[in-house]
């Protein structure tokens, strides 16, 4: 089969005003950028607004390889699949970000026949909400020094700044590096760190407001710095948070697409589920949901990271209440999982249904977080070309023996054509009562809510806590910045926050290393094991092998 960019290239797209119709949307909430992507005015939501919701279908997974198990080929396979069997769907996906595009991942606009056109564009500049997001964290970075050089009027200790500058790629040299150099007239000297633009806060409140004046008065309740007597210094403290909300008046807005079958697709926002919460935007959700019967939607690395924030966070946050979970479970990764020691050796195209079977003990850890918010769920096998009839039955009987709903899921090699079955089961599996609630109080002491993360969906026994971290919890506390949920930073590679272990490990504890306070977007993040907020680029980057050919089409965007 052609590879995921020559079969984007070779589709025929639809008018971006044909996709809106079939999508319920009036041309006059259409701003198009070009012919086949357009951004969708906010206005729309007070006309949408006494309509009734549709289902909301949650993708995840199991603790994926380092290249992905294909949830977002799942999600957009699944939506097309819907689509197919006569529903009314839309799927909301998020953003991809350029230094994953780069660097290891490729492309994350789906792949094979279940992806999300126009692929190209997707996967880079896109509408250009990436670099708003960039433009307004480092506004408010440059801003904040510019303070501290011109007389220092809010007395900010340029020791204790907590705003970092970010960059849309993975670049690990600018992990830690010092600014203001060499003249006075450069700016106060200081130490700083870059994070990636998925990583900033300002991605995180993008996601989680319901308009621009709330992006506004969100952005404004951000955290940049402490004074030398140790006091908050906010965004609206430098008076910055009106100009941020201006380089985001188009960003705030979703952005529409299709599948390759033409499936309305809203893609908003970007956050990693890593270090960030993983989900795309409440808004691009919620008018889905008035659009269409069906929203099918995805969250970010397995259900240990993207699921549980989407559900203790985004969830919480909009008042959602999902309908059903799909867990992608891939045969490699199961593989992956067969041993908890990592083997670097390991040929997981290899035929290896003994190894593949004790990796259902990384699955079955899943299932059971999933299960414990009290959501109907569903096994989706994703099928990759290496996979053999041996080890897809021994999975589909091993869930069906365990009780566990379970599909096929074919989307790559035919699209919506090979998710019918996963199709049919999941609106069965919507028609039944989801009984959803997170799995702790938002009110509960930080320590009990890391604490009920790291034991209920992790598995671990304990938590244990650096000195900086015990002295974080007691300046949040002091601040009254306690009772807010809690985004863990951590391996996705893992259940544990030692990326090497892989399975179901027992008897291990989370090391909190950190904590920070992100107050516009309503959490505080925990930092565990070695995770890092800047990635840097493997030893081969996909980038090398990216290019324009003769005839000016691009390749090597997998």
């Amino acid at each position: 089969m052609n590879k995921d960019l020559e079969i984007a290239q070779q589709a025929t797209l639809e008018d971006i005003y044909t996709i809106a119709s079939k999508a319920g949307i009036d041309e006059k909430y259409i701003f198009p950028y070009g012919k086949n992507k357009a951004k969708v005015s906010l206005d729309i939501q007070k006309e949408l607004k006494e309509k009734e919701d549709g289902k909301l279908i949650l993708v995840t997974a199991i603790n994926p390889t380092k290249a992905g198990e294909g949830k977002s080929t799942t999600t957009i396979g699944l939506a097309d699949g819907l689509a197919k069997i006569n529903k009314n769907v839309m799927a909301c996906l998020r953003e991809p970000s350029l230094g994953p595009v780069f660097g290891l991942k490729g492309g994350a606009a789906g792949g094979g026949h279940a992806q999300v056109v126009p692929m190209e564009e997707i996967n880079l500049h896109f509408t250009g909400d990436m670099h708003a997001i960039t433009t307004a964290n480092n506004l408010i970075a440059a801003v904040l020094d510019n303070s501290i050089f011109q007389g220092n009027p809010l007395n900010i200790d340029p020791n204790n700044v907590v705003w970092k500058r970010c960059l849309d790629m993975n670049d690990r040299t600018l992990r830690d590096i010092t600014i203001g150099q060499n003249k006075k007239s450069n700016g106060v000297e200081r130490p700083d760190h870059f994070v990636i633009t998925v990583a900033t806060e300002v991605m995180a409140i993008l996601c989680l407001s319901k308009d621009l004046k709330d992006f506004e008065e969100r952005i404004g309740k951000c955290i940049v710095a402490y004074t030398y007597d140790g006091k908050p210094v906010s965004v609206k403290d430098l008076g910055v948070d009106g100009a941020a909300a201006v380089v985001m008046k188009e960003a705030i807005m979703p952005n529409l697409v299709q599948t390759l079958e033409h499936t309305p697709v809203l893609i908003h926002g970007g956050p990693f589920a890593n270090i960030a919460h993983g989900c795309n935007s409440i808004i691009a959700t919620q008018i889905g949901l008035k659009l269409s019967d069906y929203v099918v939607t995805e969250a970010g690395f397995g259900a240990d990271l993207g699921a549980e924030k989407f559900l203790d966070i985004k969830c919480r946050t909009a008042g959602l209440k999902p309908n059903t979970v799909v867990i992608v479970a891939t045969i490699r990764a199961l593989k992956l999982h067969g041993d908890e020691v990592e083997d670097k050796e390991l040929d997981l195209e290899k035929e290896d249904v003994e190894r593949m079977m004790k990796g259902t003990c990384n699955l079955q850890k899943h299932i059971e977080s999933i299960k414990s918010y009290g959501v109907p769920y569903i096994v989706a096998i994703n099928r990759f070309t290496s996979d053999t009839e041996n080890e897809i039955n021994a999975l589909t009987k091993w869930c069906e023996e365990n009780g566990h709903p379970v599909a096929l899921c074919d989307g790559w090699a035919k699209g919506g054509d090979g998710a019918i079955e996963l199709a049919e089961k999941v609106v069965e599996l919507c028609e039944g009562e989801s009984n959803f609630a997170p799995i702790y109080d938002v009110n509960a002491p930080i320590k009990d809510k890391i604490s009920a993360i790291s034991k209920t969906i992790y598995g671990a026994s304990d938590v244990e806590y650096t000195e900086l971290a015990e002295e974080k919890i007691k300046i949040f506390m002091s601040n009254g910045w306690d009772r807010l949920p809690i985004c863990m930073a951590k391996t996705p590679l893992s259940l544990t926050d030692d990326e090497k272990r892989k399975g179901r490990p027992n008897d291990f504890h989370i090391h909190v290393k950190d904590l920070s306070v992100s107050l516009g977007a309503g959490f505080i993040v925990a930092y565990t094991g070695s995770i890092l907020t800047m990635p840097g680029l493997p030893k081969v980057p996909a980038a090398l092998n990216m290019g324009i050919d003769e005839d000016g089409n691009s390749y090597g965007i997998f």
